[in-house]
């Protein structure tokens, strides 16, 4: 649930009800998870103490996303694996690389998405839905090897990237909600890799 909140809240700008929902109904606080990892700790204490003026966090949450993520403008911190390694000139090509992974379990992203592929919104979707598959399988050579796979993916796609994304989250930022957000998706990202080792 936390990976399909916080993809969510870089790929969408955040509507009426996802505000309504996690900030003023107090389901985030309410999350019954727990971990060790500093930063997801961090996380928490950023995203619970988010929305100090209920009036315009709407209008602030929306501000931030399109200074921080636009696909269409000049992003400050954008979510998007094949922009961040250009800017770092890193010469592979995840986009392909991403596509290829997919294609390998026969998943698609939802064709009407105006993002590319390789936007950490549709990567966290995907690695949601291999966790998903991983947890229906029985303890033996199949669930060992999509553990592996899952492994592979993150370190591949995700953490090889994520760590200066969420750095310049939290240097360009407005609100603490994407401060949270950032280091949230880190901290999870960081916490299913070792679960799975």
């Amino acid at each position: 649930m936390l990976l399909y909140f916080s993809g969510s809240m870089i790929m969408y700008e955040p509507t009426e009800e996802c505000i309504i929902d996690f900030w003023i109904e107090g389901s985030l606080k309410n999350l019954p998870v727990k971990s060790s990892n500093p930063r997801f700790i961090i996380a928490s204490a950023l995203l619970r103490e988010s929305c100090e003026d209920r009036s315009f966090f709407k209008k602030k949450l929306g501000d931030d996303f399109y200074r921080l993520f636009d696909i269409n403008g000049t992003a400050l911190a954008p979510a998007i694996e094949s922009v961040f390694c250009k800017r770092n000139n890193n010469s592979v090509r995840p986009v392909e690389n991403a596509g290829e992974f997919y294609k390998s379990y026969g998943w698609q992203p939802d064709t009407h998405a105006t993002v590319p592929y390789d936007h950490l919104g549709i990567e966290l979707l995907f690695l949601t839905w291999l966790i998903d598959r991983c947890m229906k399988l029985d303890d033996g050579p199949r669930y060992i090897k999509m553990k592996r796979e899952i492994r592979q993916f993150i370190n591949q796609h995700i953490l090889s990237w994520i760590p200066e994304w969420n750095q310049k989250i939290q240097e360009s930022a407005h609100t603490l909600c994407y401060k949270g957000i950032g280091t949230l998706i880190h901290a999870c990202v960081e916490d299913i890799y070792e679960i799975l080792a």
